[in-house]
């Protein structure tokens, strides 16, 4: 194996444990720092199969829980009952992120005729908000309509939810189902859905 492929499954080894941190705690919330070396491994082996292979696991485990707090995505508080970490709000928007990133729609086998239209109303002095929504949506897999209205076949509302939380704007972005769009049959030939 060259060099490049060994630093680059280095920085993918990395990256998979300080997510398995950031999950574990984002999950429980607070998470004893004693307890959470022993606990992360089962976390770690979802992520990172060779993970208890690895000769160096608790000094892995320490640099990435280093990174994270230098990073200032947890931090750790100290009480009677032992160190805990917790999630900074940096740390929990990271996560957020992290989710969204992974999050993928589950698509039927049969499209139910329904469109599902995402209309947002983010005002001039939040343009890179906008911006952002836009870029997340194209990612996902939704098509313009026009400039703020956007389409996609499937359920998705539960994503939606999560935008809503992420992007913080709520009543701004609006969920619409319907039943038919005029002239939709370029969109059923761009989602190549079949009636």
């Amino acid at each position: 194996m060259g060099n490049l492929e060994q630093k680059s499954r280095k920085r993918t080894r990395k990256a998979n444990i300080q997510k398995a941190i950031l999950a574990g705690i984002y999950g429980l919330g607070i998470l004893s720092v004693a307890l959470m070396a022993p606990k992360m491994t089962k976390i770690l082996k979802k992520f990172e199969p060779d993970f208890l292979k690895n000769k160096n696991k608790k000094y892995s485990f320490n640099r990435s829980l280093s990174r994270l707090k230098n990073n200032r995505l947890i931090i750790f508080e100290k009480t009677s009952k032992g160190t805990f970490a917790r999630l900074t709000e940096k740390g929990e928007a990271k996560m957020r992120q992290l989710e969204l990133r992974d999050f993928k729609i589950k698509k039927p086998k049969h499209w139910d005729g329904k469109w599902r239209l995402l209309i947002f109303d983010v005002k001039e002095e939040r343009k890179g908000l906008r911006d952002k929504i836009r870029r997340t949506l194209i990612q996902i897999g939704f098509v313009r309509l026009q400039d703020s209205v956007w389409v996609y076949p499937y359920d998705c509302e539960d994503l939606i939810m999560f935008l809503k939380a992420d992007f913080r704007i709520g009543k701004d972005l609006l969920y619409v189902i319907a039943d038919s769009i005029e002239n939709d049959k370029v969109l059923r030939q761009t989602f190549n859905l079949h009636l």
